[in-house]
């Protein structure tokens, strides 16, 4: 069974049961109306990430993170969340690294490119702020990597795969701005890791994604 497919079987289960959840409690929900059994919108941003473990520090790949979302009540002040995104991670070098077997890169970037599918759980405050937890589910779609050494090196890539499933601890809140518009502020990590066998470039023998997310949401209601 592929990610796809078990993506779909895992999507309608949840909705199935938290739409039959929300009948119950929606009444009592702070952002919706009462006849509201679940309210979606709109999601575009930016994901400023990193990779631990390619001995290069901060979050200097600027990648695009961009879908929908959809809330569902479960009761007075919570409710639940799942998002359908397209989410580029990675990893750049901003200026030579030396590696602690001497070697130098010049230059490095990893691009990976995810379709991406966070599950959470919020809370909101009177003010609709609301506050959220969970896990994301990632299939990875493309990716690319390049660097340049002293002395120079090449790599065979097959030979160092990414795993194709990235799954993440997230955290994060959404701000309030203006009627259904929020700003939205999150932090993942991935909870396994996404490659245990690394180039000869390097002694690590593990890598995670790592990466803040900056976002506007908009909810239709």
């Amino acid at each position: 069974m592929t990610f796809i497919e078990r993506a779909k079987i895992l999507c309608c289960v949840v909705f199935t049961l938290l739409i039959f959840h929300g009948r119950v409690s929606a009444q009592d929900n702070y952002y919706v109306e009462p006849e509201h059994k679940f309210y979606g919108g709109l999601v575009c941003g930016a994901n400023f990430a990193q990779v631990d473990g390619d001995y290069i520090a901060g979050y200097h790949k600027l990648g695009l993170n961009a879908g929908g979302i959809v809330y569902i009540p479960i009761r007075s002040h919570l409710a639940a969340s799942m998002e359908i995104l397209y989410s580029q991670k990675g990893s750049k070098s901003t200026g030579e690294i030396q590696l602690p077997s001497g070697l130098w890169v010049v230059k490095y970037s990893m691009k990976l490119n995810y379709a991406e599918v966070p599950l959470m759980i919020n809370y909101f405050d009177k003010r609709k702020t609301n506050f959220g937890l969970g896990v994301s589910i990632s299939e990875l779609a493309a990716s690319t990597e390049n660097f340049v050494t002293y002395p120079a090196q090449t790599f065979d890539q097959t030979k160092y795969p990414f795993k194709k499933t990235d799954v993440d601890f997230i955290t994060g809140c959404n701000l309030h701005l203006w009627r259904g518009l929020f700003f939205n502020i999150r932090f993942q990590y991935s909870l396994f890791s996404i490659r245990d066998h690394i180039p000869q470039t390097t002694d690590n023998t593990a890598q995670f994604n790592n990466l803040w997310v900056l976002r506007l949401m908009y909810l239709f209601t």
